[in-house]
């Protein structure tokens, strides 16, 4: 029996005032369910489908049209779209937000808390979008997709595993991240993520994002970082945010050399794809930090 859970919800494009909280839910759920590991059967009915694909469409369109206008000067060159990228550390969306430092320096336990029960109600699981994104990519990515994932996976040893790293974390601050209990910016990164690398049509896309977390990543997770060693949390709860702010950098390297580079000279045309992808997840990771900081009582100039 195919299992219908969006009969009766109306698909609704996004819109800024209304329906935007509720879209990223039933996205949520949709992503749930779609990626789940089946027994045989279909998990929704066609048209379902077909609704929840176009509510993802929709809200990718809108994102892709509100990050629009930063793409006007992309290099297709391969040293200069390095630059280019390489400058987003700077100068891409959300980049140098006082968030992090407040986390490292004033956060309390119960903030902390909160904001990783958002962070982890986001997070994809990088390691699955890897393999989603790697589908039928020239050899050389491929094989540094191969050897990030392998890092992801703990070289084989389930105790370096970086998922279960962040379910210890999650244990430890007894987070329960529900759909219906977090910020609809965190599901929205997480749903974001997940149709760049599931549709195929932005494989490109998602090879920008995954791309530009490596390289943006590791401050961020170092700030973390401090703050949970700060409050006293051991180094083997914080270890997930201590891992990343240090093997991130040597793959944000590896992935510029070995994955971008090689798929820009084989065809020029990528190098958008790739930069609009990277700005997508900019900016949706920025409209997460807005939504913290208002959360915390924060100005951007904390």
């Amino acid at each position: 029996m195919t299992i219908e859970i969006f009969a009766h919800r109306a698909v609704r494009p996004q819109t800024r005032a209304t329906g935007f909280a509720e879209q990223q839910q039933m996205l949520a759920r949709f992503n749930r369910r779609r990626l789940a590991a089946g027994f045989g059967e279909a998990p929704f009915t066609w048209a379902t489908e077909q609704r929840m694909r176009t509510a993802e469409l929709d809200f990718v369109s809108q994102c892709r049209r509100d990050i629009a206008p930063l793409l006007e000067d992309v290099p297709s060159d391969t040293v200069a779209f390095s630059a280019w990228f390489d400058a987003l550390t700077q100068s891409g969306p959300g980049q140098g937000d006082p968030l992090f430092p407040w986390l490292a320096e004033h956060a309390s336990f119960e903030q902390m808390r909160w904001f990783l029960h958002q962070e982890v109600a986001g997070e994809a699981g990088f390691e699955d979008l890897l393999a989603l994104t790697q589908l039928k990519m020239p050899i050389r990515p491929k094989l540094e997709m191969a050897r990030n994932y392998w890092d992801e996976m703990g070289r084989g040893q389930a105790k370096g595993m970086h998922g279960p790293m962040l379910e210890r974390l999650a244990d430890h601050f007894v987070l329960d991240p529900d759909i219906d209990n977090v910020l609809p910016e965190a599901l929205a990164l997480g749903n974001l993520m997940t149709a760049l690398a599931h549709n195929r049509a932005f494989a490109f896309h998602s090879v920008g994002a995954l791309g530009v977390i490596e390289m943006t990543a590791p401050d961020r997770a170092a700030a973390v970082t401090e703050g949970l060693k700060r409050l006293g949390i051991s180094g083997k709860v914080r270890q997930y945010f201590a891992l990343h702010a240090v093997l991130d950098r040597r793959h944000s390297e590896d992935w510029h050399r070995e994955v971008i580079a090689p798929l820009i000279a084989e065809d020029s045309r990528r190098a958008r794809c790739i930069a609009e992808g990277a700005l997508l997840r900019l900016a949706r990771g920025k409209a997460c930090f807005d939504a913290y900081r208002a959360h915390f009582g924060l100005s951007e100039k904390t």
